[in-house]
């Protein structure tokens, strides 16, 4: 019989190649009609199946090829659905990666058009549902972008509502679950953000002397802010 080599002793600059010109023909394919040209814009997403078949099962290195292949469009020309669909077919490749997260925050939604960030934003708290204790630093970032960006401040509240209720992980700091609380206070729902101040610091989840101390003069200030808009 003829010797055959192991596929694990293909050199990793070959495989590394032979990925990314698989990712980028089934992409290509994917947009192309007949009879017409190769798009020069985004072309739609491929199935996240469809990538790992083109990466022959390689999924994380896909889901890292693919995120090469996006950043070489420029962001101002891009359709955002289809940009997210990219993005959405990554994290199915690679569940564990941060990079399509990151991206659509920290890239996508910091552009200075309103509608495209808000479904960069969105794309980051619907993937954030299917893993709140890994993904909320994302989620972190986008009620802030809301909030200062946007001056969205109900997006923001929503944004950092789920954060409080979603996470279980004592890993997740405090300070993000207490992000709502400060949100309703900018939104001047001041009884709201007393009532959950309160029961924070009922709970007894808090053990640092200073943060506690910080918590209690914020529930303070709101008694005072009431006292005075009730008297007024």
């Amino acid at each position: 019989m003829r010797d055959e080599r192991r596929l694990s002793a293909v050199p990793g600059w070959l495989w590394a190649l032979l990925l990314a010109a698989a990712a980028l023909q089934v992409g290509w394919q994917a947009a192309r009609q007949p009879g017409q040209p190769a798009a020069a814009s985004l072309p739609p997403a491929p199935s996240a199946a469809a990538l790992e078949l083109a990466a022959f099962g390689e999924r994380p290195l896909a889901a890292r090829l693919v995120m090469l292949y996006l950043q070489a469009f420029d962001v101002r020309g891009l359709d955002y659905p289809r940009l997210m669909a990219w993005l959405g077919a990554t994290l199915e490749l690679d569940p564990r990666s941060e990079y399509p997260l990151f991206a659509a925050a920290r890239v996508y939604a910091e552009v200075p058009d309103a509608a495209r960030s808000r479904i960069a934003l969105e794309f980051v708290y619907e993937r954030f549902l299917a893993d709140p204790d890994r993904r909320w630093p994302w989620l972190a970032h986008a009620a802030l972008l809301a909030k200062h960006r946007l001056r969205d401040l109900p997006l923001a509240r929503r944004y950092a509502q789920a954060i409080d209720r979603h996470t279980r992980s004592p890993d997740v700091p405090l300070w993000a679950r207490q992000m709502e609380i400060f949100i309703l206070e900018d939104m001047n729902e001041l009884e709201a953000a007393k009532i959950m101040l309160g029961g924070l610091l009922e709970r007894g989840e808090i053990d640092d002397p200073g943060e506690l101390r910080f918590l209690k003069q914020r529930l303070e200030a709101l008694e005072a802010r009431l006292g005075r808009k009730n008297v007024n």
